[in-house]
């Protein structure tokens, strides 16, 4: 076979190593966010954050400074000369290409001056450390005067306890576990479990939610009334307390209605989880990356400044660089372009969250002013078109990002949601639909709730087009009972 050259003209896309950084930090959530960047700091010596006051003020006031976020292109004070063999040429041509692919940043330097100056600061997002349910159990355990083994065995127990405060492992399985390490039987984990659940707070280390409820009404003075009647249900007739057959309830604690009812307000006063008031140890917490206020009558979204971090090229090491001609000099010129293309892929990122955040507001502003009832239809196509992005891109930017508004803070993503076709020729939100939903079963009759056809017809009598099942599948959703279980008791009942 002869062989022979051939011309071929093709096209191909390639990922920059500037545009990949660029979409792997606009998916990333704030929290993530901050623990790259902190990866960064420590990895490149000519990126530093803005720590103290003083300096942000100096850093927003002189955006053109050799540390700003706009990074100074090359051939400022912070940028090192061109080295005869025309490394920094190439430079030049990168960062211009570079530059190209992004808006300006005046937008987001501006925001974060005016989030700087704003008086509104009460945004901040500071959290206090809670102890956790074991952690509490531990500090009173080490106040008592116990023996040492003992003190073990209780510990043991709470170490085992799930994020509800409820021991679910087996006294057998744990006595078996713990042998291998100490002598120990049965009725010694008995022991020390007793001892256990008599810390606060009570019921915690029960074995089931029946005997949760009983040692909270053990624990009340015995004149209490109709103690022994609670004390009676939640042993043996919890399953009928929970399905609402109060007519066997009467004939089995042989007790009128008015008797029942008191019955069950007693049970339903106690806390079926013991570790509600306790912090959960790990949690992420959620910090908004914008803000929504109504300024002159119109909903504005602004930049937190609280997330935004403060970075910047380290002038000291700029300057030995722009003085430097040798190898050590190029390596260094290349981590002086990662610290600017950083700084400028994390401007880039807010600036885009806001653009997407003001985009959704405008849409949405009818939701800010009424609540849920009033939340529109939208799709990430329709936000997309407006802001020139790509959906993909949208998808991204409102994927663990927050926004503070006076109804709340909400997940970008919120906003978006599927529709339903009304008699008139228009659409209703899912959400709009769920809130409707939730405002009907508020305002029933307890003695006769809505079933969902009822609902059903409600909807559709206000232009709604809805079905059954769809009605079922959102209340299903937001945890609402059925209609025979939200049926309270009979009518000669207040």
């Amino acid at each position: 076979m002869k062989q022979s050259l051939q011309l071929k003209l093709s096209q191909h896309l390639t990922l920059t190593p500037q545009l990949q950084l660029s979409i792997k930090l606009l998916q990333l959530s704030t929290i993530d966010l901050n623990q790259e960047l902190e990866r960064y700091l420590l990895e490149n010596p000519l990126l530093e954050r803005v720590d103290t006051v003083g300096e942000a003020a100096e850093f927003s006031a002189n955006p053109n400074s050799a540390g700003d976020y706009t990074a100074a292109p090359v051939g400022e004070s912070s940028a090192p000369a061109p080295a005869e063999n025309g490394p920094a040429e190439s430079d030049d041509r990168i960062e211009q290409s570079f530059d190209a692919s992004i808006d300006d940043g005046s937008s987001y330097a501006a925001a974060s001056q005016r989030s700087d100056d704003d008086e509104d600061s009460e945004y901040s997002q500071v959290a206090a450390a809670e102890a956790t349910l074991q952690e509490s159990l531990l500090n009173q355990l080490s106040l008592m005067s116990l023996p040492e083994r003992d003190k073990r065995l209780a510990m043991i127990l709470v170490a085992h306890l799930d994020e509800d405060g409820y021991l679910t492992h087996d006294l057998d399985e744990l006595c078996s576990m713990i042998a291998e390490h100490m002598e120990v039987e049965p009725d010694d984990l008995l022991i020390a479990l007793r001892r256990v659940q008599a810390l606060e707070p009570t019921g915690v280390a029960a074995r089931s939610l029946s005997e949760c409820l009983a040692l909270q009404l053990k624990a009340l003075p015995q004149n209490t009334p109709h103690r022994e009647h609670a004390l009676q249900v939640v042993d043996q007739h919890l399953d009928l307390l929970a399905a609402r057959d109060f007519v066997k309830l009467k004939r089995l604690l042989r007790c009128d209605d008015l008797g029942v009812k008191q019955v069950r307000e007693l049970i339903v006063s106690l806390d079926p989880k013991p570790s509600r008031n306790f912090g959960q140890g790990d949690i992420r917490y959620v910090v908004a990356d914008v803000v929504v206020k109504k300024v002159g009558g119109k909903w504005v979204a602004q930049l937190n400044a609280e997330a935004m971090p403060k970075l910047r090229v380290n002038k000291l090491y700029a300057d030995l660089l722009h003085k430097s001609r040798d190898a050590d000099g190029k390596n260094l010129a290349g981590q002086l372009q990662e610290a600017r293309w950083l700084i400028k892929n994390v401007q880039q990122r807010f600036d885009t969250i806001l653009r997407v955040t003001q985009a959704i507001v405008e849409r949405q502003r009818h939701f800010f002013d009424h609540g849920e009832v009033a939340m529109r239809p939208l799709v990430l196509r329709e936000i997309a078109d407006q802001v020139g992005l790509h959906e993909s891109t949208i998808s991204r930017v409102t994927t663990q990002k927050y926004m503070l508004t006076p109804r709340g803070i909400f997940e970008l993503k919120y906003f978006f949601g599927s529709s339903v076709a009304t008699d008139e020729g228009g659409a209703c939100s899912s959400i709009a639909i769920r809130a409707l939903i939730k405002q009907l079963v508020h305002a029933e009759d307890a003695k006769k709730p809505l079933s969902d056809h009822r609902i059903s017809d409600i909807l559709g009598q206000q232009g709604i087009v809805v079905a059954r099942r769809t009605v079922a599948k959102y209340r299903e959703a937001m945890q609402i009972q059925p209609a025979n279980l939200r049926k309270y008791f009979s009518s000669n009942i207040s």
